[in-house]
């Protein structure tokens, strides 16, 4: 099965439309996707989103019901639907690795092939990366609050719809999180899957204790008891102590018990020690209930002891201050060999022209310094000058000892995949490793440290001379 062609808004098919009328659909273009605001007002973001794009462009056709829904809009012509017909996506898209850090204003995905393709994918490649990076961003903040304690997804049932929830599953694993509780997420993608039961499966029994009973008999190697339907310490912590010495009497072991209500970091601190009194140092503490990394850190502060956090809601929402969308654009940078650039009064929706390269500062030790956005025939090196892109007049200098990385690759060529899919633990490898070489304070949640992300001389001359050229034209209408 195909995917849906129609997954567009219509704007795109009245453009690819018009170009064809006008002659205009294959000419040569070049499309950068990329944001301008770092979300959650951080200092940084993990792209994430790309391999679920390039399937999407791999197999992207006009199926025969799409066409006579669009017939039946009376919009477009015969030879718009004889194009339709023979579509196939042709392009080739140059991106960095899921997992990789990025920042604002530096081009991520860039797309070339005919302006009719690549203007119909705007879209569904906005769709697809904006939410998933977003969620692996928060993610990986809520795995930084963890510090050595687990993240597992549980956002499922308050994901934006179906879809959401999946690609909320997929993201979140890139960020960090080590698990979820969504079991078509886990066969999808090959995720580990964790759970416990709900107050409900306690409510249905006489007593909790005959409901902690019934539920390690079921289950007595992977046993996660909920201890606060009734009361935590009182109730559900022994109740909860006296399964798991039944179980131990049996040859198992409870595996964690989970608190979902109430005031975490006391409620961790006691269970803890009552689990650590009773002979049951091994039996880990899981905590939910509306967690994300400004709560998780707060818990911590106040020396909350829990192995496992269950974040829902805010993660596969990706709530949070800068949270909700990403703010992704998708821009024309060339068309038919000539580079193109927006002009604004607003100096932060400029748009950086032509094809370019999105090089990383790498020190000796292997930290990051800064990235530089460069034009491809740019043969950029260390002691190179760059500049601000939104201040030409500031400018600085690359330090000498700093080797220059290419943080993007061909990954579609003329319409083909270039390797194979990665794994996603591969691509949380690279989220982790990539944090962890960032400029000290980038993590921080409160005025995190800016890293730079500045321009070549080349592009910056470019840039004035394309402004110069828009700047006269308006002044002699």
């Amino acid at each position: 099965m195909h995917p849906p062609y129609l997954l567009t808004d219509l704007y795109e098919l009245t453009m690819q439309a018009g170009y064809l009328e006008h002659d205009m659909a294959g000419k040569p273009a070049v499309f950068d996707l990329y944001f301008r605001t770092n979300p959650f007002a951080g200092g940084y973001a993990v792209f994430a989103g790309l391999e679920p794009a390039l399937a999407y462009l791999k197999d992207l056709r006009c199926s025969p019901a799409e066409i006579d829904y669009l017939q039946g809009l009376g919009l477009f012509n015969d030879r718009f639907f004889d194009y339709l017909r023979s579509f196939r996506f042709r392009g080739t898209v140059v991106a960095p690795p899921e997992g990789t850090v990025v920042f604002a204003n530096e081009p991520l995905l860039t797309a070339t092939g005919t302006l009719a393709e690549v203007q119909l994918v705007e879209t569904v490649l906005l769709n697809i990366i904006n939410f998933q990076t977003l969620v692996a961003t928060k993610a990986a903040r809520i795995c930084h609050a963890a510090g050595d304690g687990e993240v597992i997804e549980f956002g499922l049932r308050r994901a934006q719809g179906p879809d959401g929830g999946l690609s909320a599953s997929r993201a979140a694993c890139i960020g960090g999180a080590k698990g979820t509780s969504n079991v078509l997420a886990g066969m999808r993608f090959d995720l580990p899957v964790r759970g416990t039961h709900a107050h409900s499966w306690v409510q249905s029994f006489p007593d909790e204790l005959t409901a902690f009973r019934a539920y390690a008999g079921v289950f007595p190697d992977s046993s996660v008891l909920l201890v606060d339907t009734y009361d935590t310490l009182k109730s559900g912590l022994p109740n909860a102590i006296t399964v798991a010495r039944e179980l131990r009497e049996q040859g198992h072991e409870l595996r964690a018990i989970r608190l979902d209500s109430g005031d975490l970091a006391y409620l961790s601190r006691q269970a803890r020690q009552m689990l650590d009194a009773a002979g049951f140092a091994n039996v880990r503490i899981l905590a939910s209930n509306e967690l994300d990394e400004q709560v998780i850190a707060s818990i911590r502060e106040e020396g909350g002891r829990i192995d496992i956090y269950g974040v829902g809601t805010k993660l596969a929402t990706a709530a949070g201050v800068g949270g909700v969308a990403l703010g992704g654009v998708y821009k024309l940078v060339a068309i038919d060999g000539r580079p193109k650039m927006k002009v604004t009064s607003d100096p932060a929706k400029a748009t950086l022209p032509g094809y370019k390269q999105l090089l990383r500062a790498v020190a000796p030790d292997g930290g990051y310094v800064q990235d530089v956005v460069c034009l491809q025939e740019d043969t950029l090196s260390a002691g190179a000058t760059v500049f601000d892109p939104f201040n030409p007049m500031r400018q600085t200098r690359l330090p000498a000892d700093i080797r220059l990385v290419d943080l993007r690759q061909t990954v579609l060529q003329d319409g083909q995949r270039t390797m194979e899919p990665e794994p996603l633990a591969a691509m949380a490898e690279r989220c982790r490793r990539d944090l962890a070489l960032l400029p000290q304070g980038c993590r921080r949640f409160i005025n995190p440290h800016h890293y730079k992300v500045s321009i070549s001389s080349r592009l910056k001359e470019l840039r004035c001379q394309l402004i110069e050229k828009v700047t006269s034209e308006k002044e002699k209408q």
